[in-house]
Parts: structure tokens; C-alpha cells; sequence
């Protein structure tokens, strides 16, 4: 089959983010299928074979520092690009468009209607209910037409891949004739090996806490500098270790002068991020006190589990119910100013305690969310297999 493949952010492991769509195309590819990959960048137009995948590299500048404005036309020229780039290359059999931004449904449903391509629609945050409950979109007549839009891409995709169950549950309220399956974000349990924590913590062997990821305002890392704080005035031997880049960063960084338990890292390859994670004892996975953002399926998160670290999250929802259920890591309310060092004190006490919930978070990536066991859900669905066996626990997370 012939797959037209649609993300804009495409990223390989040497370059690092977020590489989901890499590894599916990857997996589509090496199942037998040919997969053409419409992407963007910061330089000239090009088109390269990326480990099977033929990818032709549009040019639009897009950078996380970029305001509202420039993301939009950023954005607007990618769907202009990507539907001329479409009209000239060979029949396509499918279309795999994958948000965010949902800017992209505009190729998925051009794609539709002018070459009758079907087209899948990948949802991985909910657009336009993250910036609208952020209050980046305030006019209402501005939510109404983004609304509409977003109910015509879910209703004109053949099926959505939701990439959790909390947006799955919101999609299937919004479009209620849709097909949605939920393909989470993955574990690379084959790359990261499961360095646990041995000994007890001082300021020679200090516990190291990383966040890896966006330095957004959607990520909110003040909540992550306020436990450092808290960390430091209570006397735990505790480090924070931040690596990525974003609009933030250079608020961020003023705001830790004088905060020694905190490090900056630059956004960096999969391999460093590796690298660093061997060293840590937890992960950091920070959003804003916004409901929205708690329906979404981080990569941090994953990487956490399949690294074999204990993870730290500071919102609600279906991530937070896992952390709990499989005990693998714990939730603290980011406006208290004394429960992330009362948690965190459990697990600097008891070494015992902490390698168990590590180990709890490797089982659960290996038994559940491992790279491999979601390329297989995408090609059965590909494949029209309805019947997926899963277990008890796996019913649990699905329906959560």
C-alpha cells in the first residue's frame, strides 16, 4: 500500500523531540508498505530516503520561540505546500495526517476531495480546546468556525487514532459516528535500558530529577522550580536537571540565579537524552493547571517508563490514574507548599521503595506501551483487525 504520511514537526532520533512519527513510518515501511513522508524544516526543499521512508523536507521556518501570529502562518504555508507537494507525486492508497496543529485537517480533507484520498486523522492533543482553555483564543466567533472545523476533520477521517483514551472519550463526544482507536505515545524499551537507583542519597549522591521536553508556556516548568525550592529549603540532597528549548527558557533560567540545585541542559539527540537519563533516579513530566492539558500523551512520560525511572507529575487525569494504579510513581499538587518534599522524602528514605516503583514503571512500558506493540495495534488497524487481545490491565488503560 501506498501511504502518504502528513507531520509537519518529523523528526528522526539524531535530531531529538518528539519521534512517533518516525517510528511508525519506520514500522509501516518495514511491514512492506511505501511510505511517503510530507514534512517541514528550516532550510531549502529537499527530499531524502530516511531509513525507508522517502521524505520530502518543505521549506517553513517554525521555532518554538515563535508568537501566536508566527505559528499561524507558519502553519498556513505548510498546508499550502503540502497539498501542491501531494498533487505531484504518485497515487497514494491512504493518507496519514497527524496533528497538531489542526491546521493540518485542511491537507487531510483537500487530500480527500481533489485526489479521493481516505485519510486518517492523528490526534494528539486536543486543538483548538488547548489554546482556547489557555485563553490564547478569545473571540468567540474565532471558537465557533475552530469548533466546526474540528468537528469536519474527525467526521471526514476514515478513522482517528486518538493518542490517549481521556481525547478518545472527547472525540467520540464531539463526532459520535467516528471510528477512534487509541494508539499512545510509546516506550523505546529496546533503546533505554533500565538504569535503577542503589544507595542512599547525600550531597555526594544526590537524587537527580530530570524534565526533558518543551520549555512552553503549556509546561508551566515554574512548578517544577518551585520544588526545587521547596527541595532546597528543606535540605534534601536533590538535583533538577532541565533539558530542551522553548520560549520560556530565557525566563526560566533567571528565575533559578540562584537556585544551585537546578541545571540547564540544551534541547539535544535522543542519545543525549539517554545519556543523562541513565543518571537520573526520576523524571519531571510538568504541565499548567489546565484540564485540557492532562488528556495528552507526553513522551516524557514514556521515555521515564521505559528508562526505569520514578515519575513526577504535577496534573490531572488519565496519566495520573496509571502513576497510581501500577505504582510506578507519584502526583503532587503544584500550589502546595510543602507535599512534593513530604513525597519526595518517602522515596529518599527508602531505597527499596523507590527501586520497586522503578521497576514497576519498566514492566509497565515493556507490558503495555513498547514501540513495537504500537506499530503492530497501527498496521492491524490498518488491516481492519478489530479484535486486539488485550489483558485485564490493558482494558483498564484503554477505557480509562
Amino acid at each position: 500500500m501506498r501511504i502518504l504520511y502528513v507531520h509537519q514537526y518529523f523528526k528522526t532520533p539524531e535530531e531529538g523531540g518528539s519521534i512517533r512519527s518516525y517510528y511508525l513510518a519506520k514500522g509501516l515501511s518495514e511491514a512492506g508498505h511505501q511510505v511517503t513522508m510530507l514534512t517541514a524544516h528550516n532550510s531549502s526543499y529537499e527530499v531524502k530516503k530516511v531509513d525507508g521512508i522517502e521524505v520530502h523536507y518543505l521549506p517553513v521556518p517554525y521555532d518554538n520561540s515563535f508568537g501566536f501570529l508566527q505559528r499561524l502562518w507558519a502553519f498556513y504555508r505548510f498546508v499550502r505546500l503540502a497539498r501542491k507537494e501531494a498533487l505531484g507525486l504518485p497515487k497514494q492508497d491512504l493518507a496519514y495526517v497527524m496533528t497538531t496543529p489542526l491546521t493540518t485537517g485542511f491537507i487531510a480533507t483537500y487530500l480527500k476531495k481533489e485526489l479521493d484520498l481516505p485519510y486518517y486523522f492523528e490526534v494528539g492533543d486536543l486543538w483548538p480546546e488547548a489554546p482556547i482553555q489557555m485563553e490564547i483564543i478569545k473571540y468567540a466567533w474565532l471558537k465557533k468556525w475552530l469548533y466546526s472545523l474540528e468537528r469536519r476533520f474527525y467526521f471526514e477521517a476514515d478513522k482517528v487514532i486518538a493518542l490517549s483514551p481521556a481525547i478518545r472519550n472527547y472525540i467520540e463526544k464531539v463526532s459520535p459516528h467516528t471510528k477512534v482507536y487509541v494508539i499512545p505515545n510509546m516506550a523505546d524499551c529496546s533503546f533505554f535500558e533500565a538504569e535503577y537507583s542503589v544507595g542512599d542519597f547525600s550531597e555526594n549522591n544526590q537524587f537527580q530529577i530530570t524534565y526533558c521536553g518543551a520549555l512552553g508556556k503549556a509546561n508551566h516548568l515554574e512548578y517544577l522550580i518551585d520544588a526545587a525550592r521547596q527541595s532546597k529549603e528543606a535540605n534534601l540532597p536533590v538535583h533538577f536537571n532541565i533539558i530542551g528549548y522553548g520560549s520560556e527558557l530565557k525566563r526560566l533560567k533567571s528565575m533559578t540565579k540562584r537556585l544551585r540545585n537546578v541545571s540547564f541542559y540544551p534541547h539535544s539527540s535522543k542519545h543525549c537524552v539517554k545519556n543523562l537519563l541513565d543518571k537520573s533516579d526520576a523524571v519531571y513530566v510538568s504541565f499548567k493547571d489546565v484540564e485540557v492539558l492532562g488528556t495528552g500523551s507526553p513522551n516524557k512520560f514514556f521515555d521515564s517508563l521505559a528508562s526505569g525511572k520514578l515519575t513526577i507529575i504535577n496534573f490531572e487525569g488519565w496519566i495520573k490514574n496509571l502513576i497510581k494504579k501500577n505504582k510506578c510513581g507519584f502526583h503532587h499538587d503544584p500550589h502546595s507548599s510543602s507535599e512534593f518534599v513530604r513525597k519526595l522524602k518517602v522515596f529518599l528514605e527508602s531505597p527499596e521503595l523507590l527501586a520497586r516503583y522503578q521497576r514497576n514503571g519498566r514492566k509497565l512500558a515493556e507490558l503495555y506501551y513498547d514501540k513495537n506493540i504500537q506499530i503492530t495495534k497501527l498496521l492491524k488497524i490498518l488491516n481492519n483487525e478489530y479484535k486486539f487481545e488485550v489483558t485485564e490491565s490493558e482494558v483498564y488503560i484503554l477505557t480509562a
